[in-house]
Parts: structure tokens; C-alpha cells; sequence
């Protein structure tokens, strides 16, 4: 998930608790939806669907906070 971003994650993780929340939080939806999809976890359709929408609303929210901190690096004065 956003590659470009790599180093900036790995510190935001490291300094900014609601981010990492948020990435964890991500990556245990990812894998709980990996398991109902290979018919590890019991799960409908619906639940599914319902997961993978929290999921990708995670990942708007992370990309967000990227965004937000990569266009003001605090040395650009901007």
C-alpha cells in the first residue's frame, strides 16, 4: 500500500498513534477479509462487502494523512 510513501509510514507509525492505529487497523481488515475469502473464516457476501468498504474507507483516511503531511514537510514554509 503506497509505496511511494514507504519511509513516511514507517515514521508516522513510529510518531503519530491515531496513524498507526489506523494502519493496523487496516492491515487486520485486509487479512480477516483474506480469511472469510478463502473459506478460512465463515463469512456472507454481505460481510464481505461490508469489510472491504471499512477497508477502503482506512485507506482514504491514511492516504489523507500522507497527503496532508507530505505537502507541508515543515521546511518549505509552506
Amino acid at each position: 500500500m503506497f509505496p511511494e510513501y514507504r519511509e513516511k509510514i514507517t515514521r508516522l507509525k513510529a510518531e503519530d498513534p491515531h496513524f498507526a492505529k489506523l494502519f493496523h487497523s487496516h492491515n487486520d481488515l485486509d487479512q480477516e477479509i483474506k480469511n472469510m475469502e478463502a473459506g478460512i473464516t465463515p463469512a456472507s457476501h454481505d460481510t464481505i462487502e461490508a469489510l472491504k468498504k471499512q477497508k477502503l474507507q482506512l485507506k482514504d483516511d491514511l492516504y489523507e494523512i500522507l497527503r496532508k503531511k507530505n505537502s507541508c514537510c515543515g521546511g518549505c514554509g509552506g
